[in-house]
């Protein structure tokens, strides 16, 4: 398999949507597997990026993005510009105008009040809503008329496309979720679990952490899609059985997220059944390092403070983390050519990828002189120690083989600097799930470091950057939503973003976003490893695919189809 040219031109040789069936459900059923599996399909109630794609075949956003990253009208006919007079000239507003018989898929109309009232439905303090940054400086969503909706913002918005763009911030229908708003949003089973939406697909049966059935909606604006009648869309098992199952055995269509070793994907896809799809979009492997103290003798109340952690309180600790990783290795045995080292958070597009820091090379002696110049004494054990603090750490991290290899790796190289590393590996479905009553989500973070990537919609970080907000932390008030999950709080870091969402200029916003990635690297919050490219697969008999890494994977499967003569 030549991956490099494979991530070079992803959606090179896609057969074209227009081959479809010309009629809806001709194309029987297609099988979709996750190995992270869903656990529920309400995107505001999980930043789990296996919930968002899921969701994404039910719920739609009024625009998203292409496989280009270019922003493409969804549920209406054109995205607001300042040229076509959507924003306002003072850019404080935007105005939405949504395409003229859209429906439900339970046959009522898709009107404004709806989007108005996922507006306050995410932002109500008390629904821990976790994309509650896409509404950053809203000050008001009007239903000006039935089609039509005015969003407002406290000051000129340069960047007015967080609210209803990318597959993280869909319509709820007000009808359904009415009375699931606030402290009642996770309480709400039936509507989570079983959402009305205007996507292809209606769900038949959900079986959280395993099993989606879902059928073609009748109600879906064009009347030849989706190809497809049915879903089955499984979750659980691991990367390696989901790639097997579409390039060796043919069992499923498509498999997500095939985080493999470049060797594995070689073999599987000699398979003859499926070929991978790749493509770099900003998806960063990183280590989040704990702002609080998450120790267990401590309440849920207690580990969730913002308060000094009593290791990582001295920065040196975080740095000689980060010095004493090869992370050049790390690329080499986990993703080849479908991965980078970066020293980033944000390491794409390129215009936004900070050159402050150089990780590339491994440096065991200066991590080493860095905690000997702290003042943290190795004792005889070889463990250090400082001010009666030990320098052991829980690493803990999802269950998956090219995690499992990096954790073993790096807590070889951190007990070479004096650093005792406990490793813990969690059910991806669990750890990534949301669950505001599981102690193992990465969002409760009880652990003194974790490991994950993640990535954002689109090509502007503004969103992005402001999960790291001090009131984005996950806490009990907020059911322990938010993807401010290390709990770093800086108002220097929120003053600057606050800047960020007022400057207009592609230059002056890419000046300020790598200010704020700086910030989050230099305090030793985040330590960057591994740019991932996106390495997913399909069946050869699957048509219509195109690999989109700038929105969810799922994003055109109205247009999928199923190659006549397979």
């Amino acid at each position: 398999m030549k991956l490099k040219a494979l991530l070079l031109g992803a959606a090179a040789g896609v057969a074209l949507a227009s081959a479809a069936a010309a009629e809806r459900g001709s194309d029987g059923t297609v099988n979709i597997i996750y190995w992270q599996a869903p656990s529920i399909l309400n995107p505001f109630l999980s930043g789990g990026t296996k919930d968002v794609e899921s969701s994404s075949l039910i719920l739609e956003p009024l625009a998203r993005y292409d496989e280009k990253g270019n922003m493409v009208p969804w549920l209406v006919d054109e995205v607001p510009t300042v040229e076509n007079g959507g924003v306002s000239e003072d850019l404080t507003t935007i105005t939405w105008k949504i395409t003229p018989g859209l429906k439900w898929s339970d046959g009522t109309p898709f009107t404004s009040a709806d989007v108005k009232f996922t507006a306050d439905y995410c932002m109500d303090p008390d629904g821990g809503c976790a994309q509650v940054s896409k509404f950053e400086g809203v000050t008001s969503v009007e239903a000006l008329d039935d089609l039509t909706v005015k969003v407002t913002f406290a000051g000129p918005t340069p960047f007015p496309y967080g609210p209803f763009v990318g597959g993280e911030s869909p319509i709820l229908q007000m009808a359904q979720f009415k009375d699931c708003t606030g402290a009642r949003a996770p309480e709400c089973t039936q509507q989570n679990f079983n959402p009305v939406g205007t996507g292809p697909f209606v769900v038949t049966e959900f079986r959280p952490n395993d099993v989606i059935q879902l059928k073609a909606n009748e109600h879906y604006r064009d009347p030849a899609k989706p190809a497809f009648a049915t879903v089955n869309f499984k979750g659980g098992g691991d990367a390696t059985a989901a790639a097997r199952a579409v390039m060796e055995t043919g069992e499923f269509d498509y498999a997500w997220n095939l985080q493999l070793a470049p060797d594995v994907i070689a073999k599987m896809e000699a398979g003859g059944k499926g070929v991978p799809v790749a493509g770099f979009g900003p998806l960063t492997e990183r280590i989040m390092v704990n702002n609080t103290n998450p120790d267990p003798a401590l309440g849920p109340d207690e580990r969730a403070v913002q308060r000094p952690h009593p290791i990582f309180k001295d920065p040196a600790v975080a740095k000689a983390l980060s010095l004493a990783i090869d992370r050049p290795l790390l690329v080499e045995i986990g993703y080849g050519q479908a991965g980078k080292v970066t020293c980033n958070l944000v390491p794409a597009p390129d215009v936004y990828n900070s050159t402050t820091f150089d990780c590339s090379t491994q440096d065991i002696a200066g991590a080493n002189k860095l905690l000997d110049d702290a003042g943290w004494v190795k004792g005889s054990d070889g463990i250090r120690m400082k001010d009666g603090v030990k320098l052991s750490l829980l690493y803990q991290t999802s269950t998956n083989a090219v995690r499992q290899d990096f954790q073993a790796l790096i807590k070889q190289w951190w007990e070479e600097i004096g650093v005792q590393t406990e490793l813990r590996n969690i059910n991806s479905s669990v750890f990534f799930g949301g669950d505001p009553g599981s102690p193992d989500t990465f969002q409760k973070f009880y652990a003194d470091v974790e490991m994950y990537a993640n990535t954002f919609n689109g090509t502007d970080p503004q969103s992005y950057l402001g999960n790291w907000l001090c009131d984005n932390a996950p806490t009990p008030a907020s059911q322990w939503q938010g993807e401010n999950v290390a709990r770093f709080c800086s108002e220097d870091y929120d003053a600057l973003h606050k800047k960020l969402t007022e400057t207009a200029g592609l230059e002056d916003r890419a000046k300020i976003a790598k200010q704020l990635n700086d910030m989050l690297v230099e305090a030793g919050t985040i330590i960057p490893l591994v740019h991932r490219g996106r390495l997913s697969a399909h069946s050869n008999t699957l048509g219509g695919v195109v690999l989109n890494v700038w929105d969810t994977e799922l994003w055109n499967a109205a247009d999928w189809f199923r190659k006549q003569g397979s």
